[in-house]
């Protein structure tokens, strides 16, 4: 084994949890592993001492802010072990010259999967059935077939189009609405592009597949909740940065639209009270679409990639930025 000539710190805990020889490939060549304390996305003033002295990290959704980078002089990459990027300030990483990657067509199936379950435990009303059962009664709860439901997809990536494949197969009528169209998917997938507001005013189910940005932030709030029917469904398998959480609180409380199923939430894990994780017609999970063994397996060769080719000085291979004066690997012997 080479001896230690980088540092890596790991805060994506569930790479951990990968099986393979991914740690192994990082110690092989000369990385020594820094494990985060924290079982959850560090906070800026939890990373700002972890990253002292560290040429790499394989981060979940930490809070990867300016003063983090800034703190780090010898950070040169920070790779997302899955596709969102939100949480980290790619300008200022892009300034300091630290690359940020993610590990990009690895996790579409398996979060497709996770909205079309979503989909049908809302439409057959699943939790309530087998919570019901575990309690010792035999309520049975009327659902719904799918067939003949519309689904309305807010982003139409490539998890939108695979969740458009699954629900089609289904028998359900789909629409979507995005900035960047893609008509010859739509029309291969039996799709049309709508209006949001028409998206929103005739869907059975709403399921939210776009990135978090300024202009997707609480893009689902009190304003269009209230064009939803009341009959319909929200499911939510991107980003938490897409609900206002207090309107939706509010609006399911009223029965104004028939439930909700979440999967991410503004803050990772919700606070014990959070308003939505005691309403009876909300399914909530804690971030698990994208994790299956295999897309899991699939972003940790990805993510380790990146920080191997990085630290060799060369270009990742899935980079977010491009920083015009990287940070070079030479950094780490001539600093220790």
């Amino acid at each position: 084994m080479p001896p230690v000539a980088h540092k890596v710190l790991i805060t994506g805990h569930t790479f951990r949890r990968i099986v393979g020889n991914h740690e192994q490939r990082l110690a092989d060549a000369g990385c020594e592993l820094v494990i985060s304390p924290y079982p959850r996305a560090a906070t800026e003033d939890e990373l700002a001492p972890l990253v002292d002295g560290v040429d790499a990290v394989l981060a979940s959704t930490d809070a990867f802010t300016h003063r983090v980078m800034a703190g780090a002089p010898r950070l040169k990459i920070v790779s997302r072990f899955g596709v969102g990027f939100d949480a980290i300030d790619v300008p200022a990483a892009t300034e300091l010259g630290v690359w940020v990657t993610t590990t990009p067509g690895t996790n579409e199936h398996s979060v497709a999967d996770a909205a079309l379950a979503m989909v049908l435990t809302l439409a057959r009303q699943l939790v309530r059935a087998a919570q019901s059962t575990r309690a010792g009664k035999w309520d049975r709860p009327i659902g719904v077939e799918l067939r003949g439901l519309q689904l309305g997809l807010l982003g139409f990536g490539r998890i939108g189009k695979q969740v458009a494949l699954r629900a089609r197969a289904f028998g359900m009528e789909v629409v979507v609405f995005d900035v960047f169209q893609d008509p010859a998917a739509a029309a291969e997938l039996g799709c049309r592009y709508v209006s949001l507001d028409e998206l929103l005013q005739t869907s059975d189910f709403v399921s939210l597949h776009a990135p978090a940005t300024a202009e997707t932030r609480d893009i689902i709030n009190r304003d269009t909740l209230s064009r939803m029917k009341p009959s319909a469904y929200l499911v939510n398998t991107a980003r938490g940065e897409l609900v206002n959480e207090a309107d939706l609180a509010d609006v399911l409380r009223g029965d104004r639209i028939a439930g909700a199923a979440l999967d991410v939430f503004k803050l990772e894990p919700p606070a014990p009270d959070n308003p939505l994780l005691g309403l009876p017609n909300v399914v909530a999970l804690p971030h698990i679409a994208g994790v299956t063994a295999q897309a899991g397996e699939q972003m940790a060769i990805l993510a380790v990639d990146n920080i191997l080719a990085v630290l060799r000085g060369e270009r990742p291979p899935f980079p977010v930025n491009d920083p015009p004066r990287p940070r070079s690997a030479a950094q780490s012997s001539s600093d220790n």
